[in-house]
């Protein structure tokens, strides 16, 4: 091999001993014996060699992102698929999401017919929730190696809340080949029921039983299509025929114990509850799952049974006591349900073990005995005391004590002046009252204590524009945009942005604004916005159908009733 053709690494060695020489001493500079010779087009030359020693270092000291990009440019200069590979584990190490996408792109376009740049692009862009892109990158997949981790990755993107639709809409088009049909099958089969098919799943899916009964997931698919159509005793029947292909597979087990537990077959779901947990392991994750699978259908007494060995754990799970204090609270064990809930600690469970709590003593006509309890947790996490306050406030609003919650915000925000969600509460409260001045007095508070407490930006704004003071509303709209420039994906100030001009007299510049709201955080008030910009910019049609569509979503739609008084001839 000639020295202009070594492969980029080959040469690595040698460069980092020479590296270490000194240089001959010279009288007299020496010509270049390489001035006339071609370019190189192959194999290292200074720049590339230089590129990959920095990109090697680097990664030796840790410097991952430094060594990433090194690596992907010699990748690119040299079309090397190792080097974008390398690229790629670096970024992995330097958590850098893009140039991670990067990397691992330019590493399957050079190795295409490698499956772990695939894979990883397919992660990724779960990761995203590009659900499309991830499809496309497994039927990439199955196109070159009729790889069958389809039906699983389906699962998980459903289970994280992907619509079925477009995938179901994808994977209809697929060729699939003789060898991949059944995979795919199945697949179409779990995103049709998922997407409302039953009776095409349910058809699709008796096929692949009569032509492959033993294809992996058929019968637990089967199992929990039938379970979702509130056929349980063919679910069980489809589970016990796939306990026959994988005797002791756990997820069948467990579906033939929702099928049980459906059809009040509690003797024997409890019997493969326990054998779930002999055979798999006695964890208290295992535990609360099938507990909650009981509390699901209203069988409380198992679901304790399962629960009550896990608090003799000094390190119990704090959603352990949630749910023994609801079960309890359900019996009507109100003392009971109390003392469990006290007992979950600080943390990612603690308010709304304290909210559990109080609100069931005062729907059993306790509340000298709830507001007792929030002042004692008060004292025994001052921490959380703000959050407990508030919580009591809320409380009280709800059972009609306005004139409590009223003392109870002022006593809290006395005692945490600085406390910028009980002054902003309180402010929320002032306007509902209508006292205009008390609300501007709390907002204007929070924007001085945070000039860039977006919320308190925002709701001064609106409430200055939604009132329709005339000469303020220049103020709101400065007031809102800078809320936008401090949160500009917050749709409430995409709502705000669009309110305010059409309060200003300018409703085609409020409509964009408005559509984007509405797409984002589709709630009644903000359709009354749009549709009375849609009704004065005179798209009568598509005003009514947003009215008719926001009567049949929102139960109470109240600012849809008001615009209606204001604009009779919307219903007409």
């Amino acid at each position: 091999m000639t020295r202009a053709h070594r492969h980029p690494l080959a040469v690595l060695g040698l460069a980092m001993m020479l590296g270490s020489c000194q240089t001959l001493p010279s009288d007299a500079p020496l010509a270049d014996p390489l001035a006339s010779a071609p370019p190189i087009t192959q194999g290292l030359d200074a720049r590339g060699l230089s590129t990959l020693l920095v990109a090697e270092l680097a990664g030796q000291r840790g410097d991952y992102q430094r060594a990433s990009r090194g690596y992907l440019e010699s990748a690119e200069r040299y079309a090397a698929a190792n080097l974008a590979e390398r690229a790629t584990l670096a970024a992995r190490f330097d958590e850098d999401s893009e140039q991670l996408e990067r990397a691992a792109r330019r590493w399957q376009q050079l190795a295409p017919g490698d499956t772990a740049p695939a894979r990883l692009l397919a992660d990724l862009a779960a990761q995203k929730g590009d659900w499309d892109e991830a499809l496309t990158r497994h039927l990439d997949i199955i196109e070159l190696h009729g790889s069958r981790d389809l039906v699983p990755f389906l699962e998980s993107a459903l289970e994280a809340g992907a619509p079925p639709a477009p995938l179901l809409a994808r994977l209809r088009d697929f060729p699939a080949t003789p060898q991949t049909r059944h995979d795919i099958e199945l697949a179409t089969a779990l995103l049709e029921a998922a997407n409302g098919l039953t009776t095409s799943a349910r058809q699709r899916l008796a096929r692949l039983a009569d032509e492959a009964p033993e294809q992996p997931g058929l019968w637990r698919i089967r199992a929990a299509v039938s379970l979702d159509a509130g056929a349980p005793d063919h679910a069980e029947t489809m589970a016990r025929r796939g306990l026959e292909h994988t005797p002791g597979d756990p997820r069948l087990i467990l579906l033939l114990a929702q099928a049980e537990i459906r059809q009040g077959n509690i003797t024997a779901a409890e019997a493969n509850t326990d054998a779930l947990l002999e055979d798999h392991g006695d964890s208290p994750d295992l535990r609360q799952a099938l507990a909650q699978l009981y509390l699901e259908e209203g069988h409380t007494s198992p679901a304790r049974r399962l629960l009550l060995p896990l608090t003799d754990d000094d390190a119990t799970p704090s959603t352990v006591f949630l749910m023994l204090g609801a079960i309890a609270e359900e019996e009507g064990e109100i003392d009971n349900a109390l003392l469990y809930y006290r007992q979950v600690p600080e943390g990612s469970n603690f308010l709304t073990a304290r909210a559990s709590a109080a609100r069931m003593l005062f729907e059993h006509d306790r509340a000298s005995d709830a507001r007792t309890f929030l002042r004692i947790e008060r004292l025994r996490h001052p921490g959380d005391a703000p959050a407990l306050f508030s919580l009591e406030a809320n409380l009280l609003d709800e059972t009609g004590a306005k004139a409590q919650a009223d003392a109870l915000l002022d006593q809290a925000v006395d005692a945490y002046p600085e406390n910028a969600q009980l002054r902003y509460q309180r402010a929320m409260r002032a306007f509902r009252h209508g006292d205009l001045a008390a609300m501007e007095r709390d907002l204007r508070t929070l924007i001085d204590q945070n000039p860039e407490n977006a919320d308190a930006l925002n709701a001064l704004g609106y409430t200055l524009a939604d009132m329709n003071i005339e000469d303020r509303l220049d103020e709101a709209r400065e007031l809102i945009e800078h809320a936008h420039e401090l949160a500009p994906n917050n749709p409430a100030i995409h709502d705000s942005m669009g309110w305010v001009r059409y309060r200003q007299g300018d409703p085609e510049a409020a409509l964009p604004w408005l559509e984007r709201a509405w797409s984002e955080m589709p709630d009644q008030e903000v359709a009354a916005h749009l549709i009375e910009v849609l009704w004065r910019l005179d798209h009568r049609d598509r005003a009514r159908e947003l009215l008719q569509q926001a009567r049949q979503r929102f139960e109470t739609h109240p600012r849809i009733d008001d615009l209606l008084e204001r604009l009779p001839e919307l219903a007409r």
